[in-house]
């Protein structure tokens, strides 16, 4: 009988794995003949995971590659990606088809939050390189747990933040890092997410409603607490839920702070605060209404130390149409950031805006570009910048450098970005960090959050 959902469990999918590799000595290629066997020539083997979305636009541009094997637990939604890859072979369960298909070299996961970890996991174990899709992982733990896995296991890693293999992201550091605005004491970042809906008038649904056609809701579900389908949640929605989206931070933090972490060279902040949009249910007696959602509006204010010859800096995230106040040197008319969000850095000689992903980084005031110098060219560009990040791991796999965001990179960048949703979860309250022993070390509640309970039969 073919085992589905949680009837195969993470350590039988290990357990047979490892049989079947002594039975038939199977070794994934690279690692019979290292990290760079495969010559630019050869096509790689790739899978995708999480096909329905986002998924497919990581295998279009691919597409010069063999797309092997496509896996979606919800196969309608996946039914347009299954049409432009007919050879594919289709499954249901990542557990499956990491165990069957041996001709896989690497692979591309797209899949709600809450199941990147386990499935990139997974992935890796195999000797399988991974690119999986922004933020790394559902918690601080699970993006800690994933960079040192890719490190033990040697395979080639990729976050699916594509800004960062852009010439914006580029830019930005080149002139920061050139004296250009002085040294930078205070960001401002801030999105016009969520576009879906999340806040306190968001209730857990109460109805059933059939599943679609042939979905595996077991599996969707993964190692998050289990609760019947709906609509509420997939396709698409899941992310304003907190268990199994990681809100509007999740979705751009990892694009619109790339460039605050490359470019100020941050690693762990020393403490993060948030408040939260809110109100009361009842205000006399003080009691609010259970939300499983994220709220509709947050900020949240990082602390990071000096480091190298940079200064302690101070650094904001806004969302839900919040702004930082409008700087007064940009001049009247003009927007700030872009559609999706931007980022304002304030040093002591000058400011510097951009848009989501780094994009159109500008001095302010428009007099301070022109003005302004250009520093050299030091870092080195991505052929195809933003649009080329898949190709960029494409070739790292096949033994070039290695690629723009692997895990060594967008790990501590997720871990960022994910200490803020405990700032959000745990609003009004100082949480202080040991970033090395990945710990709040001031509030027992908030570090219960660092780490995710699974439910029975998944682990990492």
């Amino acid at each position: 009988m073919k085992e589905t959902g949680s009837s195969m469990s993470r350590r039988n999918f290990l357990r047979r794995t490892a049989a079947f590799t002594a039975a038939f000595s199977v070794v994934p290629r690279h690692v019979l003949a290292g990290a760079g066997d495969a010559a630019p020539s050869r096509k790689l083997n790739i899978a995708g995971i999480g096909v329905g979305g986002m998924g497919e636009n990581n295998l279009y541009a691919c597409a010069g590659e063999n797309i092997v094997a496509l896996c979606d637990v919800d196969p309608s939604n996946a039914a347009g990606t299954y049409l432009q890859y007919p050879k594919a072979k289709q499954y249901k369960d990542f557990r499956v088809m990491l165990e069957q298909q041996k001709d896989v070299d690497a692979v591309i996961i797209a899949t709600p939050d809450h199941t990147h970890a386990v499935i990139a996991m997974a992935a890796m174990q195999c000797g399988k390189h991974v690119y999986v899709q922004k933020p790394l992982a559902h918690s601080v733990k699970e993006a800690r747990v994933l960079t040192e896995a890719a490190r033990r296991h040697k395979v080639v890693s990729q976050m699916g933040n594509q800004g960062r293999s852009g010439d914006g992201i580029r830019l930005i550091c080149e002139w920061i890092w050139s004296g250009a605005i002085g040294p930078v004491r205070e960001v401002h970042a801030w999105t016009n997410r969520p576009v879906w809906p999340q806040g306190v008038e968001v209730l857990r649904p109460t109805d059933t409603p059939p599943l679609p056609k042939g979905m595996a809701w077991d599996l969707w579900i993964g190692p998050a607490p289990y609760r019947p389908y709906h609509p509420a949640y997939h396709p698409e929605k899941w992310r304003a839920w907190w268990d199994f989206g990681t809100g509007s931070l999740g979705d751009l933090g990892c694009h619109i702070m790339d460039p605050v972490f490359w470019a100020l060279k941050l690693k762990y902040p020393v403490s993060v605060e948030g408040c939260i949009s809110t109100y009361w249910e009842d205000f006399w007696k003080k009691t609010e209404p259970k939300n499983e959602t994220y709220p509709r509006s947050s900020i949240v204010r990082y602390k990071f130390p000096a480091r190298e010859e940079m200064p302690e800096v101070k650094i904001t995230w806004w969302d839900g149409g919040l702004k930082p106040p409008r700087p007064d040197e940009l001049e009247p008319g003009r927007k700030m950031g872009d559609d999706d969000g931007g980022v304002l850095f304030i040093g002591d000689r000058g400011k510097l805006m951009c848009g989501c992903y780094g994009r159109s980084p500008r001095l302010i005031p428009e007099t301070a570009m022109k003005e302004f110098k250009l520093p050299p060219k030091t870092l080195e560009r991505i052929p195809g910048g933003q649009a080329g990040h898949e190709k960029d791991w494409v070739r790292a796999c096949k033994g070039g450098k290695p690629a723009s965001s692997n895990f060594d990179y967008s790990g501590p960048l997720s871990e960022m970005v994910l200490m803020g949703n405990l700032a959000v979860r745990f609003p009004d309250r100082l949480l202080l960090w040991d970033g090395g022993k990945m710990e709040i070390t001031n509030d027992k509640d908030a570090n219960a959050y660092v780490a995710r309970q699974y439910r029975q039969g998944w682990t990492l």
